[in-house]
């Protein structure tokens, strides 16, 4: 009976419920509550497990059953164009926050020495998209290099036409595997996200994030700005829908982010989110995987604009118009190579500190605190992920526009790539 009653839960509340029973445990056991992350670390091993096969798989089969090339490249180019303005709007957002908000105040910066990192040119970040050897990018799971080894595949089979039948049935049938197996590990969500949550509360507390919370706070102000008034207003008036059923639906992947802050990790999650909202699924197995490469408002955009403007702040270095303009352009074009796994927007914000001259000592400083601001970052890039396949799956009739506004419970199932 117990059993029968918790399989009546909608998925979302099962995750909503993981999420504060794990901050409360965190905030009452306090250090104690870290004994529970290995539940966390067994659901991000499993969805890590995940992400390779499921990635390649579903790419190959969404450029396949897309059909015209024309189609294809369209459906590229307003998915890229989509990223690329929100991106840069998510810059703007932490330049205008950043400066409105006194973060420093009389803080002073522990001697702390950082070696700079060997960051490569946006020359080599497009060269290291092209994966020498394939098995080795799916063995490594260089993301962005399989993403473009299954593009060309893809390609590849739709002009043979015929003659790859044989091998366009295997990878839909591998496809099809992937997604069964996706909705068994998306099981263990509401357990995992428990326990990364009494471990994160649990291991920072909430005493720690005092002498920071003014740059927490702007973080999170700007991350909220970006998705609530960026997103809800593309949803609303370029799609045309309703941005609380969209929020509503949403926030299943959003939990999941928050609290793995991770893109990929999110992935199955997020492409779930997006096909109960009536997204086609061949285009939700494009642009999900795609977003959670590329699309990093949170990552490229809010966070190093607002981390820079802070270590500027603490250090008394003054940053004129230049400044920033470098900061927002550094932050849009460089966030195409940012990972979206845990921690990589470290290394955006050393490519723009660098570029504007800020003591990469600063990084240091923030780094104790860069899971709690992770968390936000992560859940507005897969923010955008969802919004941008619902936006242009509207204007390309690729969203079920009487799905969207359903009230069908957010179970877990498979994603599945028939249409």
């Amino acid at each position: 009976m117990i059993l029968q009653t918790i399989s009546r839960i909608p998925f979302w509340q099962k995750v909503l419920a993981g999420f504060i029973l794990g901050a409360l445990v965190g905030v009452i056991l306090g250090e104690s509550a870290t004994v529970l992350k290995p539940l966390g670390d067994l659901f991000i091993g499993a969805i890590k497990m995940l992400v390779a096969p499921l990635v390649f798989c579903a790419i190959v089969v969404s450029i396949t059953s897309l059909g015209s090339q024309t189609s294809l490249k369209r459906l590229s180019l307003k998915t890229l164009g989509m990223f690329m303005l929100t991106g840069t709007i998510a810059s703007l957002i932490g330049l205008a926050v950043g400066s409105m908000i006194d973060m420093g105040g009389t803080m002073q910066l522990t001697a702390t020495e950082v070696r700079e990192r060997n960051i490569p040119g946006f020359a080599q970040v497009l060269l290291d998209m092209i994966p020498v050897n394939p098995f080795a990018s799916l063995a490594e799971g260089k993301v962005l290099q399989i993403i473009v080894f299954a593009a060309l595949v893809g390609i590849a089979i739709n002009k043979v036409g015929e003659k790859a039948e044989a091998l366009k049935r295997t990878i839909e049938a591998g496809a099809e595997v992937m997604f069964q197996l996706t909705r068994m590990v998306l099981k263990l969500t509401p357990i995992g996200v428990f326990g990364l949550m009494a471990w994160v509360v649990g291991e920072y507390g909430l005493s720690t994030l005092l002498p920071l919370g003014k740059f927490i706070g702007a973080i999170y102000i700007a991350a909220f700005i970006h998705i609530i008034f960026v997103y809800g207003g593309l949803v609303k008036f370029v799609g045309g829908l309703s941005p609380l059923q969209f929020f509503r639906k949403a926030m299943p992947a959003q939990l999941v982010a928050f609290s793995t802050s991770s893109s990929f990790g999110t992935l199955p999650a997020s492409t779930r989110a997006v096909e109960t909202m009536g997204v086609s699924k061949r285009y939700s197995a494009f642009v999900m995987p795609l977003g959670a490469t590329m699309n990093m408002d949170g990552c490229g955009g809010i966070y190093p604009a607002i981390a820079a403007i802070f270590i500027a702040q603490i250090y008394n270095i003054p940053l004129d118009t230049l400044d920033y303009v470098m900061i927002a352009v550094t932050a849009t074009v460089a966030s195409v190579g940012t990972a979206g796994v845990p921690g990589s927007a470290m290394v955006m914000l050393t490519v723009t500190l660098g570029v504007i001259g800020l003591p990469l000592e600063g990084i240091a400083f923030i780094a104790a605190i860069d899971r709690i601001i992770d968390m936000i970052r992560t859940a507005t890039n897969v923010t955008g992920d969802m919004m941008t396949a619902v936006v242009i799956g509207k204007s390309e009739n690729e969203l079920n526009e009487a799905q969207f506004y359903s009230n069908d419970n957010q179970d877990v199932t498979p994603v599945s790539s028939q249409q």
